[in-house]
């Protein structure tokens, strides 16, 4: 019986999908910036919110979470096959690319927030929450053993829309 296929037996029951070896906690982190977006036309003091929302790597996500198993969760994501791994990492890095981008566009958008166009920050906000939800269950389909062909192509399409 190999490493990966222990922790599987180790990770069941315990969110930790059993197959991948990873986690759907971990897109806790993007959900809570999706929201705090989503907000921005009708309160743009959520922008000191957005501004400091920060990148968090799987392991880092974990060690501050309060998940019960997050040592099994960091250990099983180091032991994740690579064909999950590979293609949620990708679709990680986007997924925090386009936040902080999302982040800088909407402060300058923002302001001070005295005089800001609300319509724009909107389509903006919807825009940028529209292509990071997707990211998010594309992310998700990975975790759950789904979408193991999403290749930076299919990522890069999404991005461009």
């Amino acid at each position: 019986m190999g490493w990966p296929r222990t922790l599987g037996l180790l990770a069941g029951g315990k969110n930790i999908n059993p197959e991948t070896l990873l986690a759907t906690d971990y897109l806790n982190h993007f959900n809570e910036v999706v929201m705090l977006i989503e907000m921005s036309a009708d309160m743009p003091d959520c922008i000191e919110d957005i501004a400091e929302w920060e990148p968090l790597s799987y392991q880092e996500h974990f060690l501050r979470s309060a998940f019960a198993d997050k040592d099994l969760a960091i250990l099983a994501y180091e032991n994740a096959p690579e064909k999950h791994r590979e293609p949620f990492d990708a679709i990680v890095e986007q997924a925090n690319r386009l936040a902080g981008e999302a982040a800088d566009a909407l402060t300058k958008a923002i302001g001070n927030g005295e005089d800001f166009d609300a319509t724009v920050v909107s389509e903006m906000a919807t825009k940028y929450t529209g292509t990071l939800r997707r990211l998010v269950d594309m992310a998700s389909g990975v975790i759950n053993g789904q979408g193991l062909r999403i290749d930076q192509s299919e990522i890069d399409a999404i991005l461009a829309e």
